[in-house]
Order: structure tokens, then C-alpha cells, then sequence
């Protein structure tokens, strides 16, 4: 099976019983029960048991109000109460340096086009397979992207989160985690992150491998335990396969449509897609190597052609059979972003009924879910667990 093969999957088990306190308490399965009973059953023993279910994860902190991978983001994340904050699309600097931005090309997250003595760094390159012109982390020194602000990457649809255009600098991860320390004494609350390895394949062909340079960083920090406050996920099985060999943290392998395939199986040759990767037999071989997946809501629950949400599959059941926890990805609240049912109006940037499509997800049983709007979310599980 290419690239998968060629990492060991002994340490899969032990880290699985850490997550697995999501999905089994010390009674088994908890499929089936309600309300509180099952989230208190499923947060059962392991280092997680502090974790609220369903967890919810501030998508790149609370980017429905801040842009995106900003300090800004982050705290107001944890001041609206995200039990983690998916602090780190982890992506390199020319120099080694691992900074957090949504994507190595910077043009749309940056005041990068705003500053004339990087007007020749523009350039087109082919990232997974797609041309892309841009500026490109790659190709900047850290000191070079600290000259830089952050602003909003979707104006259109967030034009008051443009407000804060300029404010904010790139954060590396090694300020993230010791933000993360710092807003653990200051908030007297373990402050969980998730990091992301993106496009590692890619930068792994550039002498940039993202998986060493995470896995050293963690250990300077003392943070690469099967019990430390971060979960790390990828698109890539291979990038968790690699890890699961280098730190002893949770692992979480991400799931884009059934009908794509992982950017390094396409390099290695496998024919496999994401369709495969969730079925009972590949949700098996992802549980020998990880302990949770992170896959799209459309996999949970599918739309039809109208974009309204249809009946469930059988992918929670299915995975925590497996051993594996759920975070789908992404909850947003306005209309653009909801299934067709759920939106109110026809503003495609207004708020639609995020509150209704929360509980849809929530019903099937998933352990956490990303979100872009934290204090939504929160309510929604308060709704959720009360009923």
C-alpha cells in the first residue's frame, strides 16, 4: 500500500485507549444513550477526561470573528469557551521554521501584496497538483514574514472581521505553545491545541519535512506524551504514520470527499480514496496507526442535489467501532456554509439556522466538531445534552 507501509504501527494502541475515553466508557460502547448520561460516560478515564462530548474546536481559533491563525483568534476562542483551539495549519519558512497559516501561499491571508520589496517573490507553483500564484512561506525567512499582518481571508462573506486587517502578526508554533502554557496559569485550565501538517508530501520534496521539525519542537516543550494537550492531525495518512513513530501524542487522520484521494497516495501510486479509507476494513488499518479521524460532514451525513441533509451513514458507528473518535469539520454559521435547509434568507453571508444543523450532527453521535463560531457551538451542545 505505498507510503503507508513504510512507517511502524506498533504504538497505535496505547495512545487509541487515550482518545478512546471519547467513544468507550469504562462500560463499553455508549452508542444509544442520551443527554448527559452519554457525555459523561464517554469522557469515562484517559487523559481526555476533562474533555467535554461533543467537543468543540475552535476552527483556526474563533475565525468567524478574527481572521484566522491569529493571536487574536486564538484568545477569543478560549474566551467564548472552545474546549480546543486548532491553533497551527502547520506550514514552513525558507529558514526551517514552522509558522501557522491556512495554506503556504500567503496573498490571501496576508498584507503581502501591499509590500513592494516582496513584489518579486510572486510567483506560480504547482501545490498538490494545482497551480497557484501567490507568495509562498517557503520562500520567506521568518524575520521576513514577521514584517507581515494578517487580514481576513474570506472579506465577502466576513467583511466585519476586516475590522482587524493589520493587527495581528504570524504566529510561529513555537508562540503558540508558549501561548498555550501562558493561557493555562492565566486561565487556571489546561488550554488543549491541534495542530495540522499541510501539504507534507510537498514540502517533504523540498527538504522541508514538517514531521521532524513538529515532533523536535514538542519535545523541547515536553509536549510529545500520549498525555500531552495535543491532538495533531493531516490530510496525509503517511505525515501520521510518520509521527506516530516520532511523538507519543494523539493522532487524527483527516477526510476530504469520498471521491478525492490523499495527496501522498496519489504520489505513491495508491488508487485508494477516501471512500475506501472508510469502510470497516480501512477505518481498522487508520486505528492501527491513529486514534481519531477528522472527516468532512459530508461523510457523517450527505447532502442531496438540493444541498439538504439527507439520512446518516453509517461512518460514526463504523469508526467507533474501529476505536476511533470523530471531529468532523467545518460548522459555520452563516448561510453559505449550511446545508440548504438549514439557511435563512437568501444573504449567502447572513446566519442561517446554525443552531438546527448543529443538533443534526450532534444526533449522530460524533465526539466534537471544528467550528468557526466557538459561542455557537457551545450553545448548541448546552441545547444538545439537555434535552
Amino acid at each position: 500500500m505505498g507510503t503507508q507501509e513504510s512507517y511502524g504501527q506498533g504504538r497505535g494502541a496505547g495512545r487509541r485507549a487515550v482518545l478512546g475515553a471519547a467513544v468507550f466508557g469504562a462500560g463499553g460502547a455508549v452508542l444509544g444513550l442520551s443527554g448527559t448520561a452519554r457525555a459523561d460516560a464517554r469522557q469515562a478515564g484517559g487523559e481526555l477526561k476533562g474533555l467535554p462530548v461533543p467537543t468543540i474546536v475552535g476552527h483556526r481559533g474563533a475565525s468567524g470573528y478574527r481572521p484566522e491563525h491569529t493571536f487574536g483568534s486564538y484568545n477569543l476562542a478560549l474566551d467564548m469557551g472552545a474546549d480546543i483551539v486548532e491553533a497551527g495549519d502547520l506550514v514552513p519558512t525558507k529558514d526551517g521554521h514552522l509558522v501557522c497559516r491556512h495554506e503556504p501561499e500567503i496573498g490571501g491571508t496576508t498584507d503581502v501584496a501591499d509590500h513592494p520589496e516582496f513584489a518579486d517573490r510572486k510567483t506560480t507553483k504547482v501545490l498538490d497538483g494545482v497551480s497557484t500564484t501567490g507568495w509562498f512561506t517557503e520562500d520567506f525567512t521568518l524575520a521576513e514574514l514577521k514584517t507581515l499582518r494578517a487580514i481576513e481571508r474570506i472579506p465577502a462573506t466576513r467583511p466585519h472581521n476586516t475590522l482587524y486587517n493589520g493587527r495581528w502578526e504570524i504566529p510561529t508554533f513555537e508562540e503558540v505553545l508558549q501561548w498555550q502554557d501562558e493561557q493555562t496559569r492565566k486561565r487556571g485550565k489546561q488550554v488543549w491545541i491541534y495542530p495540522e501538517t499541510k501539504h507534507p508530501t510537498y514540502f517533504r520534496k523540498l527538504g522541508l519535512g514538517l514531521e521532524e521539525r513538529l515532533a523536535k519542537i514538542l519535545r523541547r516543550h515536553n509536549k510529545d506524551k500520549k498525555n500531552s494537550p495535543v491532538i495533531i492531525q493531516s490530510f496525509e495518512p503517511s505525515s501520521i504514520q510518520r509521527l506516530n513513530t516520532l511523538v507519543g501524542n494523539p493522532l487524527v487522520v483527516l477526510l476530504s470527499n469520498a471521491g478525492s484521494r490523499p495527496w501522498d497516495f496519489v504520489e505513491a501510486g495508491d488508487p485508494r480514496t477516501v471512500a475506501d479509507l472508510v469502510t470497516p476494513a480501512g477505518l481498522k488499518e487508520i486505528a492501527s496507526y491513529a486514534q481519531g479521524i477528522g472527516p468532512t460532514l459530508d461523510l457523517v451525513i450527505p447532502k442531496d442535489a438540493k444541498g439538504n441533509l439527507t439520512t446518516p451513514t453509517s461512518l460514526v458507528a463504523d469508526a467507533h467501532a474501529a476505536g476511533l473518535i470523530l471531529h468532523p469539520y467545518t460548522m459555520r454559521n452563516e448561510n453559505t456554509f449550511l446545508p440548504a435547509n438549514f439557511r435563512k434568507g437568501t444573504d449567502p453571508a447572513a446566519y442561517g439556522d446554525a443552531f438546527g444543523a448543529f443538533k443534526a450532527y450532534f444526533a449522530t453521535g460524533i465526539d466534537g466538531v471544528f467550528t468557526d463560531n466557538a459561542d455557537t457551538g457551545l450553545l448548541a451542545r448546552e441545547d444538545f445534552l439537555r434535552r
